[in-house]
């Protein structure tokens, strides 16, 4: 198809009341419910084989769904039994994961780029039965440990070019389209067999497993029941208020990760349509073939987004006109994010500067966009207020894999800008005196798979979980997000520095760095590894006498060494005088998930980060008379 929008919004229509009105207890009732009111409307938009965009409808997936569970069942399948997808986004991953949970039993999420080791920890530990492995190498990292992984019986390959020994009796490997005949089979065999198995589901029951990447330590098993996701479909995909009718999702989260799947859930109270892209190289080229109204990504896709923008009009008239169109949205913030009208001067002003500037963004983006959200780590606040000035809402939520992603979630409307918004209904938040974020709600885990000592370590009285996150709510209720309260450092002059905070203030103040990593505890003073963003920093080296240059080159260059201090400065007047960094070291890489110092989510792992650079760091410390 051409134009998948087209065809989609032909064919959307709100929600009837009595829909709106159901409230069910599994989430393959909850399914259910979805085909039974939008039937033959478009549930999904996918790339097919050749690249084009199509659709499936709800009753197409739910055909799809119920031959996946079927082919579990065939395999043995059975209640709260777990069944691991290490695989990027696509549509079979959605279909494979509605297929478990209408089997009874339960996902265990691995991401694709998780490591050979973390790969059969998860494996093992979870006791998966069955494996979806995207393809060859994914494959390979089960076949490492095959003989250790006493719990797998099959592993189902969706991309099996390139793989040897597969659907050959005697070999657990099996192809997708083998799958699928077993799972029609099964069902022509035992047609009720799949409304059965969903039948024994209710709220209680183990629906997904997800292992949390972690900053520290092996990953370890969150335990997710239905009710996590009966509860966020129905209160965010109803209750809040902010999905319409004829919104289209840009689906380009990994899956492994909890907020990925919360999205999934959504639809099922909602009809909201998911166009699913796996491929991150064609983010730009799909907005604008798809044209969505809705995306959620993690903070480095608005920063690039940014940094592509700024970049591509950085001189002569375009960049003039640009920055004054930007320095006008900036203008129209107090009155565009409080729904107050623009006085008549600055509306004449937005106009222009829209029509110049912010509609042609816009229109890169598909031009339907009615707001971005952002999850998973930390929002640069000057990459929020640009998009906002650019008319392109930006909000934040906050959530973790033991709240099932979505524990706050802003308002595009009315937003409270540099905070992640307020709890979602039936979620509650509070203070703790020591400044740690609680939360407590319906949708919180049940526990950690194998660990039943360690969640009753997380909650404190009355069922309030302990988030290890430090924060603050303002007077409107909106949530604040400080800091992690295990990466506080504490100078020797017994100064307490929230690494975030710095970090942040960094970023924020310096265009070309992509990365920061601060320290001092137990020192003297902070001090800071930096990673910069290497388009830009090489285009900056270039137009200052300093072509070619390799990136490692330029990183240790003095001219770039000098550019960067200048900024810090700058950074550093907004800190308080113990906050300030004294020494920075820029390496020549950026930090990478491979060697184990960010997770797959992009979340520094802070002792990694120390031990791998423990030369440098030590080196910012040769004089510790500095203060």
């Amino acid at each position: 198809m051409t134009d998948p929008v087209a065809s989609v919004m032909e064919q959307l229509h709100r929600p009837s009341e009595a829909f709106l009105a159901r409230r069910e207890h599994s989430v393959g009732t909850m399914f259910l419910a979805a085909v039974e009111e939008f039937g033959s409307r478009p549930a999904y938009i996918y790339r097919k084989a050749d690249d084009a965009w199509t659709t499936m409808s709800w009753v197409e997936t739910k055909e799809r769904v119920f031959e996946v569970a079927a082919g579990l069942l065939a395999l043995g399948v059975g209640y709260e039994d777990r069944v691991a997808i290490a695989s990027s986004t696509r549509i079979e991953w959605i279909l494979i994961d509605l297929g478990i949970m209408c089997a009874a039993g339960a996902t265990t999420t691995v991401y694709p780029n998780t490591k050979d080791e973390d790969v059969w920890h998860i494996v093992s530990d979870s006791g998966s039965k069955v494996v979806f492995a995207e393809n060859a190498a994914q494959l390979d990292k089960v076949r490492l440990h095959r003989d250790t992984l006493d719990s797998v019986t099959r592993v189902v390959v969706l991309d099996p070019e390139g793989v040897e020994d597969i659907d050959v009796e005697g070999t657990k490997a099996m192809s997708w389209d083998a799958f699928r005949r077993l799972g029609a089979d099964w069902l022509a065999a035992h047609p009720q067999s799949v409304h059965e198995s969903i039948a024994t589901t209710h709220e209680d029951t183990l629906s997904t497993l997800i292992y949390t990447s972690g900053t520290t330590g092996r990953p370890k098993g969150v335990r997710l029941a239905h009710r996590s996701w009966t509860t966020l479909g129905y209160r965010v995909g109803q209750e809040m208020g902010i999905l319409e009718h004829d919104d289209i999702h840009f689906l380009m989260l990994p899956l492994s990760h909890v907020f990925g799947k919360c999205l999934i859930t959504l639809s099922f109270t909602s009809g909201l349509v998911h166009a699913v892209e796996g491929d991150m190289t064609r983010i730009v080229e799909g907005l604008g073939q798809v044209r969505p109204t809705i995306m959620a990504s993690a903070p480095r896709v608005f920063e690039k987004v940014r940094t592509a923008v700024i970049l591509k009009n950085h001189r002569g008239v375009t960049a003039r006109i640009a920055r004054w169109a930007f320095s006008v949205g900036q203008s129209a913030l107090p009155y565009t994010t409080t729904g107050l009208r623009l006085p008549r001067s600055l509306a004449i002003r937005y106009r222009i500067a829209d029509k110049l500037v912010f509609s042609k963004l816009k229109a890169t983006m598909g031009g339907r966009v009615r707001w971005f959200v952002s999850g998973s780590a930390q929002l640069n606040p000057q990459v929020q207020k640009w998009f906002f000035a650019a008319g392109i809402p930006l909000i934040e939520g906050y959530g973790m894999t033991e709240t099932a992603a979505i524990t706050c979630l802003d308002d595009p409307k009315r937003p409270g800008l540099g905070t992640v918004g307020r709890p979602v209904p039936g979620n509650e938040v509070r203070i703790a005196d020591d400044g740690e974020i609680l939360v407590r709600s319906p949708a919180l885990l049940v526990g950690y798979h194998n660990l039943p000592d360690e969640a009753a370590k997380a909650f404190v009285e009355d069922g309030w979980f302990c988030t290890g996150d430090i924060g603050e709510l303002d007077d409107q209720g909106r949530l604040r997000i400080t800091d992690r309260k295990k990466d506080l450092i504490k100078t020797s002059g017994g100064k307490y520095v929230a690494p975030q905070k710095v970090e942040g203030a960094i970023v924020n103040n310096i265009p070309y760095v992509s990365q920061a990593f601060v320290q001092g505890d137990g020192r003297k003073y902070i001090s800071v590894l930096l990673t910069l963003d290497e388009p830009s920093i090489m285009k900056w080296a270039a137009s200052h006498g300093h072509e070619g240059l390799s990136y490692a080159e330029v990183t240790q260059n003095e001219d770039v060494r000098g550019m960067i201090g200048h900024y810090m400065e700058k950074a550093n007047a907004r800190l308080e005088r113990w906050e300030t960094v004294k020494r920075f070291e820029i390496l020549d890489r950026e930090l990478s998930v491979d060697d184990g110092e960010v997770t797959p989510t992009m979340k520094v792992r802070r002792s990694a980060v120390a031990a791998t650079f423990a030369d440098k760091l030590a080196k910012l410390y040769d004089d510790e008379e500095i203060g």
